[in-house]
């Protein structure tokens, strides 16, 4: 466990901290992070000693999303000379089948945080976007910061989300206000529609969620497991799993939509900092507001 470049793995006093250690990066996502990071979690899986995880970022986010750095997410290749395989990046022009196929390989990545028999805890401050979110409400907990902030951007013109639990979270009238629009909440919003357990103020956050690992290392961990998987066993039969394998295809199609394509070419021509302007445009500072009017200055800001 000492070999990791993207995480931090540490296994002590009945729990493990998982820490996504890209801070220059906002610990952005990459498919060679999130290769460690399943290693990672079925490793303190398979320890008898840790009864809990916790899964959090270093530096100022918990994660800003996925790294859409041309040709990094590739899933490996079987490298057997004259052969053909689902290799190139987010500039590239896969087959539908070829982006699917990637999709539903990170996701298999992702989705041991749901799979795992012990349970997890997400620590969430700073940013909590896009592909962070995929990896936080899959944990079975998630403490945030008051001032942390949760949503998913993306989804204005980079296709669907990827995974799908949204809507077990927070119920599909909040799903869809976030998700078509792209705006984000703070963490005390997230906590009041359920998109996190509770949020406390920053500099109290690791308190609090090492507080409950606490609690949960004084339970037998053959316990936590069968709790934990007869909750979890509940979302399946209301259709969890199967909607996480159809978010992936569905983000395969979202991905073929004008917007996404328009989005990649300026990408492609201007970069990724000039996309990014263009698409937030208009939408000023991309929050929304779970309790009161939504009143906005001419630049699209939020009136306090």
């Amino acid at each position: 466990m000492d070999d990791f470049q993207h995480i931090i793995y540490e296994a002590d006093a009945g729990r493990a901290r998982i820490t996504l250690n890209r801070p220059e990066k906002r610990n952005a996502l990459s498919v060679p992070l999130l290769e460690e990071l399943n290693v990672a979690l079925w490793e303190a899986d398979n320890d008898k000693d840790v009864h809990c995880v916790i899964l959090r970022g270093a530096g100022s986010c918990f994660s800003a999303g996925y790294d859409l750095t041309p040709g990094l997410n590739n899933p490996p290749s079987g490298g057997r000379p004259g052969r053909t395989y689902r290799d190139g990046g987010i500039y590239a022009e896969p087959t539908i089948d070829d982006d699917i196929w990637r999709l539903e390989y990170s996701q298999r990545l992702r989705m041991v945080l749901f799979d795992m028999h012990k349970p997890s805890i997400a620590q969430v401050h700073g940013y909590c976007l896009a592909g962070g979110t995929d990896i936080a409400l899959l944990c079975d907990m998630v403490i945030a910061a008051d001032d942390a902030t949760v949503g998913f951007p993306p989804a204005r013109d980079l296709g669907s989300l990827p995974n799908q639990m949204w809507v077990y979270h927070c119920g599909p009238q909040w799903a869809k206000r976030l998700l078509l629009t792209g705006d984000t909440v703070t963490g005390q919003e997230a906590a009041s529609i359920g998109l996190a357990m509770k949020s406390v103020p920053a500099e109290l956050l690791e308190a609090e969620v090492e507080t409950l690992a606490d609690r949960l290392a004084m339970i037998d961990a053959d316990l936590l497991s069968a709790n934990k998987r007869i909750v979890n066993m509940g979302l399946e039969l209301m259709g969890a799993r199967t909607l996480q394998r159809m978010a992936a295809e569905n983000d395969g199609r979202a991905h073929l939509a004008p917007g996404t394509r328009s989005f990649r070419q300026v990408a492609k021509d201007k970069g990724l900092k000039a996309a990014l302007a263009d698409r937030d445009q208009g939408f000023g500072d991309g929050r929304a507001r779970v309790h009161g009017p939504e009143q906005r200055d001419q630049d699209g800001n939020l009136i306090d």
